[in-house]
């Protein structure tokens, strides 16, 4: 009885490393998919310097000044919710939680966060994710936003 306890004991430890094992480089791959830094992989990657932060300027937009400039130096979220980065209450085209920009290690990157009127980025709707090009003009409801490269 004790040998059978034993071997249970020692098959379910096994596979308890396996799945963490498993999650592990799950998170790992879908933060590199993603252009995030990985806390798993981040010491191989630290030799990299460090690139200049990508920003959006406010074209226009109910909630914004035109002009305004965003940085993109960690993760921004638009939408019309208390906790977005980039608040737009008054645009009634937006959701809630609309999308949101990434800080890559290569490019920026902007993600529909499966917004009812979706997310266009120069006049293509998009479906997941896309990294961001100078110039590209995104369109968040009845906002527009430009994404620049360079110092901010």
């Amino acid at each position: 009885m004790v040998d059978q306890l034993l071997l249970v004991l020692k098959v379910g430890f096994v596979v308890l490393l396996y799945l963490f094992i498993w999650r592990v480089i799950r998170v790992a791959s879908r933060d590199v998919e993603v252009g995030q830094e990985s806390m798993v992989l981040a010491p191989a990657m630290a030799q990299r310097p460090r690139r200049p932060d990508g920003r959006l300027t406010v074209e226009q937009s109910l909630d914004l000044p035109a002009g305004t400039a965003l940085r993109i130096d960690r993760e921004l979220v638009a939408g019309r919710t208390d906790d977005a980065q980039i608040r737009l209450v008054e645009d009634g085209y937006a959701s809630s939680r609309h999308a949101r920009f990434l800080r890559g290690d290569e490019r920026d990157i902007v993600e529909d966060l499966g917004s009812t009127n979706g997310t266009f980025v120069n006049g293509e709707q998009l479906h997941g994710t896309r990294p961001l090009a100078s110039g590209d003009v995104i369109a968040i409801g009845q906002t527009t936003l430009r994404y620049e490269t360079g110092r901010s």
